[in-house]
């Protein structure tokens, strides 16, 4: 039987915690869908544009940040209330296997964000090899 890192419940742990904490706050919730080849990660951000949002993967660990920051002009003191001015959301998700980093990609639309992250195909079957 094949025992993983030792630390790898640690991380398991580690991102249950992240989990409730961005449940708690209105975070970031992201669906981390595994398909055989491929690791499939959907965040909705509904508000944000394109360009207002960073996907980093590194080392298993893929991070996602969206920041939406709208300019005020000189005058705009006609407000009661404004909580949508600024907003900014984060998540870092890591994932149970090594993935191809150069080979990831992203698309955006209709403020859903789709992240696909090839998976590394290391082979644990033995492989014959001839001799001359």
């Amino acid at each position: 039987m094949a025992r993983g890192s030792p630390f790898d419940e640690l991380e398991r742990l580690l991102d249950k915690m992240n989990d409730a904490r961005e449940r708690a706050g209105g975070g970031l919730a992201v669906d981390v869908e595994d398909e055989d080849d491929q690791f499939v990660v959907t965040a909705d951000l509904p508000g944000f544009e394109k360009d207002d949002i960073d996907v980093e993967v590194r080392d298993r660990t893929l991070r996602i940040e969206a920041r939406h920051e709208e300019e005020t002009e000189e005058g705009e003191d006609n407000y009661v209330r404004r909580e949508r001015s600024k907003r900014s959301l984060s998540r870092s998700v890591t994932l149970p296997e090594e993935v191809d980093e150069a080979g990831a990609s992203a698309a955006f639309q209709n403020g859903v964000l789709t992240v696909e992250l090839p998976k590394v195909h290391t082979s644990e079957e033995s492989t014959s090899v001839d001799i001359e």
